[in-house]
Formats: C-alpha cells, sequence, structure tokens
C-alpha cells in the first residue's frame, strides 16, 4: 500500500493497493484503527476506488468494526464478483450471506462512488444499505455480534483474488467513516 498517490486522485491523495503472487484465492487486509467510540452506533463508510482488472478480482470487501461492551460488531460487505452480488457478513455465524443486490464488477479505470450505512441497534449489527454509484440498495439484515475483549472502531479495506492469481492494482480515495 502507498499513501498519497496524485494519479489516479480525485484529491491529489489517494491510496494505492496491490495484490499478487501466485495463490489463488489470496487476500490481503488493510485496516485503520480510529480509536474506541462507544457512544457511536450509526455509521456511513463513504469513499471512491478505482480498479484496473475486473477479471482478477474475485472480491472486493469493506468492513466497519466496533468493539464495544464486551461484543464486536463486524459491518462487513463485500461486492462478490465472482456471485455478481453483494454479500454482507454474519459475525457470530461467521459467514458471508448473499444479499441478491447485483454486484457484479464496477467498472474499470473509472472513480466507483461507495457509501456504506449500517448500525448497531438493540444489540444487533443492522446493515441498512449500500449505494454504488448513485444507486442504492435497502439491505435491512440484522445479524448477532461475538464475544470480544477490546474496545475499538476502525475501518477496513480487503482485495481476494481469483483461482488464477492474477495481479491487481485498487486505488481508495476521499474514504471517510461519519459515526455519531
Amino acid at each position: 500500500m502507498t499513501q498519497d498517490v496524485s494519479s489516479p486522485s480525485l484529491d491529489g491523495k489517494s491510496a494505492h493497493f496491490w495484490i499478487g503472487g501466485n495463490t489463488p484465492y489470496a487476500n490481503a487486509l488493510w485496516w485503520k484503527q480510529l480509536g474506541a467510540n462507544a457512544n457511536a452506533s450509526h455509521f456511513v463508510y463513504d469513499l471512491y476506488f478505482y480498479y484496473d482488472n475486473p477479471d482478477a478480482v474475485q472480491a472486493l470487501e469493506f468492513d466497519g468494526n466496533q468493539s464495544v461492551g464486551g461484543m464486536k460488531y463486524i459491518f462487513g460487505h463485500q461486492c462478490n464478483v465472482a456471485a455478481g452480488q453483494w454479500d454482507v457478513w454474519d459475525t457470530a455465524g461467521a459467514a458471508w450471506i448473499h444479499t441478491g443486490i447485483s454486484c457484479s464488477a464496477p467498472p474499470a479505470h473509472t472513480w466507483n462512488h461507495l457509501v456504506l450505512e449500517y448500525e448497531r441497534l438493540n444489540g444487533q449489527i443492522h446493515f441498512i444499505a449500500i449505494t454504488l454509484n448513485g444507486n442504492k440498495s435497502e439491505v435491512d439484515r440484522y445479524y448477532s455480534p461475538k464475544s470480544s475483549g477490546v474496545n475499538e472502531l476502525n475501518v477496513a479495506f480487503q482485495m481476494d483474488e481469483t483461482s488464477h492469481a492474477t495481479n491487481y492494482d485498487v486505488w481508495l480515495d476521499k474514504v471517510t467513516l461519519i459515526a455519531w
């Protein structure tokens, strides 16, 4: 990962991510700790991404994670390009769940705008909506958290390769998490 990349970029300081090698279905995860914020329970993860090789992508994953009150809430979202739909993470069940919301390969070599809305509600993980390039889809799914001994809030990004283990690059820009 390289920070403050001037091109491609929307604001002159994108982050460049790369995955490669020859291991089928390899993945790489990056995250940014934001400090514990037990009072926040509503979140909007807003970012732009640009990538170069849709045929190399198994999935692009965008997560928010919050551990508070002895519980870990994983707000995992992945554009499962291989399955052609968005998945969300069932934290207690430790499994990706297909949503039926379309996510075949987003356009390459252009900036894609992604907005994820989610919340912690009545002790549950609530996936509210996914908006990709202005197309909003309601998710409205609830899952249980799992036990945790830490207090944290972070955002994460993961790249997954296909069985062909083809190198590819992704740039993220204007990444924000609004929490209240």
